[in-house]
């Protein structure tokens, strides 16, 4: 799917970008492929990180029994099987891969999920297990796991089979077991595995999690019709409009739920999948905020939090949206891909991980997620 207004428009910048930047922009703008030198000094640089990552999580990250943080159920085991194979599609048969995957298969329930036993994450679980087996499936290996996941997904979904109608805030959704209500992370994989398990944006299931995905959008008259929708108005996403609302990022004075980046990218990447185009004023508005606080330094509106997730998460929306150049708000234009290498070079630590040394929350503390995160986020940058 091309999105020919996300094409930036030719600025004077304030700052005189480098020669390998300016050369990129104006080969982005006039349509033609970055200059075979760049794109294989982009290249090599990429998978001289992804060589170091793998081989931590190889050598330092998984278990005897081929998990790999298995205190997460599959979730860290699935997007390092993930990961790896994004950028050695030919690792299927490493025994780092073949591991992992045993460790998936056995997780597999009879009610279609993929989850650890006892899980209060079952969607976030069979979610990111559905991609990691999608990126393994050889020859149909996994198509029926596949088929009976995304039928366990969608009955996950929030709507009539819970009592609830199209007017709650809830609808549409999906979540954690334990929170009694869903969230837009959550949601955000629901519609990225259905996307990918064949569903299309017009599907029901993906038309009700639109429904819910525009609620989470500081964006008063274009399906949030909650209490919410004026209070911020800049465009961005916040956590979640259902049980009152929330926000990771907090309220302001005046009760609205600010936005935060990484909810963001993930509203964005989910409006594209669910088939909205760059003139939607719900699109449009998401990539106003997205300009106005383009930032590789921090999360904004949650700063260091969930850093890492947000990088993923920035890279995969921006490669969604086919944008290689990104303009902010000053005019200043930015080769997303290059900087995100830089900033992971800048990151890597000396054993190949990667680890937010500042703020653990949401598990980022813990080396073999992080380092996942990163590699996925390096294979938007090929």
């Amino acid at each position: 799917m091309f999105f020919p207004a996300f094409c930036p428009r030719v600025r004077t910048a304030r700052r005189r970008p480098s020669l390998l930047v300016s050369a990129a922009l104006l080969l982005t703008v006039f349509g033609l492929p970055l200059a075979p030198a760049a794109a294989e000094s982009r290249d090599q640089r990429v998978r001289q990180m992804a060589d170091r990552g793998i081989e931590y999580l190889r050598n330092r990250g998984q278990t005897a029994d081929g998990a790999i943080s298995p205190e997460s159920g599959v979730a860290v085991t699935s997007l390092c099987v993930s990961a790896v194979l994004r950028h050695r599609p030919e690792a299927r048969q490493d025994p780092l891969v073949t591991k992992a995957l045993g460790f998936i298969e056995a997780q597999i329930r009879s009610d279609g999920g993929i989850y650890a036993d006892g899980s209060l994450y079952k969607n976030y679980e069979t979610c990111v297990a559905v991609d990691a087996l999608l990126q393994a499936n050889r020859d149909g290996e996994y198509d029926s796991v596949l088929e009976r996941a995304r039928l366990f997904i969608r009955g996950l979904q929030w709507d009539e089979g819970e009592g609830l109608t199209p007017e709650d805030p809830a609808y549409g959704g999906a979540g954690y077991g334990t929170h009694q209500r869903p969230d837009l992370s959550n949601t955000s994989f629901m519609v990225e595995a259905l996307r990918n398990l064949g569903d299309q944006a017009d599907d029901e299931a993906i038309q009700k999690a639109l429904m819910f995905i525009s609620r989470t959008q500081n964006l008063p008259g274009h399906g949030n019709d909650t209490e919410h929708a004026d209070r911020v108005g800049d465009g961005g996403f916040y956590y979640t409009p259902a049980a009152g609302g929330s926000s990771q990022a907090g309220t302001t004075a005046g009760g609205g739920l600010r936005s935060y980046a990484s909810m963001t990218y993930a509203g964005l990447k989910s409006m594209i999948f669910a088939g909205l185009t760059p003139d939607d004023p719900r699109v449009a508005a998401a990539m106003s905020f997205i300009r106005d606080n383009y930032s590789l330094e921090t999360n904004p509106g949650m700063g260091d939090a969930g850093l890492y997730y947000y990088y993923h998460t920035f890279a995969k929306a921006l490669s969604v949206a086919e944008i290689d150049i990104l303009d902010d708000s000053e005019g200043n234009p930015h080769v997303w891909r290059d900087e995100l290498i830089a900033t992971l070079e800048g990151e890597q630590q000396p054993d190949g991980s990667w680890v937010n040394q500042t703020n653990e929350r949401w598990m980022e503390g813990n080396r073999n997620l992080v380092t996942a995160y990163a590699l996925l986020a390096l294979a938007y940058c090929r």
